[in-house]
């Protein structure tokens, strides 16, 4: 199997078995689909000369369709481009079964230009999430299977970590596209999508689909290694949010929240004796 979400062609990004979700065999999951949009929206930022002064500080997405195991394209637009921001759409676009290009999945990034923190001082948490140790865990690039923490302690072990307790991941990203470099803000992108995994996932499995990814960012991973911690899970009727925080090795870097449909008949059960690649999208 290509170590790739993606393979380029030219007519736009093909993707590989690495893309499927575990709810169909013709639908991609959503890390897969939000690094490829973050690809898209670093390449508007390069165009603009502006990669080394501006952070992605607010990355969005809506997963309104499920996009499909097929050829896609993605399209951005400048909306606004002051001294201090920019502000970029992008759309995921596929042709559906009667060939018609259709939008599946559309986001928004708000990118800050850096400068320096004010002297006042602000409350912060101070109980913050940590990597697994290095015995467990020890520093890479290379992509591997995740690590969870659950009620029972670090391993990847999915079947260990289908409990009740707060859940915490720690990830290596899969390169987007095949033969291009891995960034940290694609890293960020894609792994921000397990926020679903790890808020969602209690005693009987995955039972939400999250609809949305939103990424907030004070700065970008040091490098390919992002883990997410669970901080809540809030539900009523039948709709979730769960809110993860976002960290590497060098400290907490910010929060992603997941917006969920109850999807209980279509529960990933992570005890199964068959687990595929990462869920997502209605």
């Amino acid at each position: 199997m290509e170590l790739a979400f993606f393979r380029r062609t030219d007519d736009g990004f093909e993707p590989t078995q690495m893309a499927c979700s575990m709810w169909s065999q013709d639908q991609m999951h959503g890390v897969a689909a939000s690094g490829l949009i973050s690809r898209g929206l670093e390449d508007q930022v390069e165009e603009l000369g502006r990669a080394a002064e501006l952070v992605p500080a607010r990355y969005h997405v809506d997963l309104f369709r499920p996009p499909r195991m097929r050829l896609t394209t993605i399209q951005t637009s400048l909306v606004r481009n002051g001294p201090r921001i920019a502000l970029l759409d992008a759309e995921m676009v596929q042709a559906d079964d009667d060939g018609e290009e259709r939008v599946v999945a559309r986001a928004t990034c708000t990118y800050l230009r850096t400068g320096d923190n004010p002297a006042g001082e602000v409350w912060s948490s101070s109980g913050r999430a940590a990597p697994p140790p290095l015995e467990v865990a020890p520093p890479t690039s290379e992509p591997h299977v995740p690590y969870f923490s659950s009620e029972s302690p670090w391993s990847d072990d999915f079947g260990r970590h289908q409990n009740g307790g707060r859940h915490i991941t720690w990830q290596v990203a899969v390169p987007t596209v095949a033969g291009e470099p891995m960034t940290p803000f694609q890293t960020v992108a894609s792994i921000a999508d397990a926020t679903s995994m790890v808020t969602n996932w209690g005693t009987n499995g995955v039972e939400w689909i999250n609809t949305d990814i939103s990424l907030a960012l004070a700065r970008r991973p040091a490098g390919m290694e992002v883990g997410l911690a669970t901080i809540d899970h809030v539900a009523h009727d039948g709709i979730s949010v769960g809110t993860a925080e976002v960290f590497d090795r060098e400290g907490t870097i910010g929060t992603a929240t997941v917006t969920a449909l109850a999807n209980a008949k279509r529960a990933v059960d992570f005890t199964a004796p068959v687990v595929g690649g990462p869920a997502t999208s209605v």
